[in-house]
């Protein structure tokens, strides 16, 4: 509905039956816009009209109201679903300039399931206890069965025992830093072409714990080669190829 289609629609249902001067001065609508605004609702079956001198609207039961709504809803869902399969696949554009940022842990989780999901060849992953969820551990041990190579890191030692014991294949490496010791939350590259860094930040509640984080993709993203150049010499080095366990 438009603004004044609405307002029509609230107004004439907090009057029951009203004509066009009714509504106007209910809410300073201008008189031609309730006009317009009542032919519309009419043909939506939302509005019925007495065609006395002046004209006199009413609306039907609240019940019908939403009921209709309802469908209308439920319509234009099924409209949108059409469209887009009429539109069908095209291919995702690898590069993208600059560095992005998403907010919210459930929405950095959805990110880096895209990208551990989108890997084909490495895999470098770094994150908290706190963080690491089922979810995450599927989808890094789906990876690992497609022949990505995982390395993993900033978990407590109980917890990377564990993650390698899911995923056998996976190669542990030691950080330069204390990782849980930091605000630091997530960081992962793929393929040496995308990467993603979080933080942990305070949640809504007492005690909880929320995560933003920028990513990037494409082999010249600053946020992709910056954290290539940082592990690939680590990765690269001799004292950790071929190991497994750190």
């Amino acid at each position: 509905m438009t603004e004044y289609e609405a307002e029509t629609l609230v107004i004439l249902t907090r009057l029951g039956t009203g004509t066009a001067k009714d509504v106007a001065e209910m809410d300073d609508v201008p008189r031609t816009r309730v006009y317009d605004s009542v032919e519309t609702l009419h043909e939506r079956g939302l509005v019925d009209i007495q065609h006395t001198t002046p004209r006199k609207f009413s609306v039907v039961s609240q019940e019908t109201i939403v009921r209709k709504l309802d469908v209308d809803r439920e319509n234009t869902i099924t409209e949108i679903h059409e469209l887009f399969e009429k539109l069908g696949p095209v291919e995702r554009q690898q590069e993208q300039a600059g560095v992005w940022t998403v907010n919210g842990r459930e929405a950095v989780s959805q990110r880096v399931f895209q990208f551990v999901e989108n890997a084909d060849d490495r895999l470098i992953y770094m994150t908290v206890d706190e963080l690491l969820t089922d979810a995450h551990v599927d989808r890094l041990r789906g990876a690992a069965d497609r022949g990505v190579d995982l390395y993993i890191a900033g978990m407590s030692e109980d917890v990377a025992s564990q993650l390698q014991e899911a995923i056998p294949s996976a190669t542990t490496f030691e950080t330069l830093w204390e990782w849980a010791d930091t605000p630091a939350g997530t960081l992962l590259v793929t393929d040496e072409s995308r990467a993603l860094v979080s933080v942990r930040v305070d949640g809504n509640g007492p005690g909880t714990v929320d995560e933003t984080a920028i990513w990037g993709t494409g082999s010249r993203n600053s946020l992709v080669v910056v954290l290539r150049a940082i592990f690939t010499w680590r990765l690269d080095s001799n004292d950790l190829a071929g190991e497994n366990g750190g």
